[in-house]
């Protein structure tokens, strides 16, 4: 995939979140590009993968653009961007007395700051949030009817 198809698709991806829900995300954005499986993705949030590179159909150099044309997209759409920690998913204990220990999980083989803060950085478009909630808002009140 050439760096233009790339980009349509970080774009198209991003809209689509955008529209659906208001945020985009970086693992999301990798899995509707058809870099990442839905089943890697799971392995990696259930700490079976170190890190999420690990798994990524495609090397550094296009991760960092894929990384680089969010953030512009984001700038473009006065997206608000929003750090978020990636847990590793809670297992109940085998004998169902509590959870295991919270895990940060790692995104990049370096685990450089920036780098991991990238991928952990959601992008919030806070217009469509508050259209998303008044849209719920009143289908939940035609409910009631």
């Amino acid at each position: 995939m050439n760096d233009k198809e790339l980009v349509g698709k970080v774009h198209s991806s991003m809209y689509h979140q955008l529209e659906k829900r208001g945020y985009a995300t970086a693992v999301d954005v990798l899995m509707d590009s058809g870099i990442l499986s839905k089943t890697d993705y799971e392995l990696w949030r259930n700490g079976k993968v170190l890190y999420l590179e690990k798994v990524c159909k495609i090397n550094l150099k296009k991760l960092s653009t894929i990384l680089h044309e969010m953030r512009a997209y984001a700038k473009k759409g006065n997206l608000k961007p929003s750090f978020c920690v990636y847990k590793r998913w809670a297992v109940k204990k085998k004998n169902g007395q509590g959870k295991k220990p919270v895990i940060k999980l790692r995104f990049s083989k370096s685990a450089s700051e920036d780098i991991e803060k990238q991928y952990a950085t959601h992008f919030v478009d806070t217009k469509r949030i508050e259209e998303i909630k008044a849209e719920k808002q009143v289908n939940s009140g035609d409910d009631k009817q």
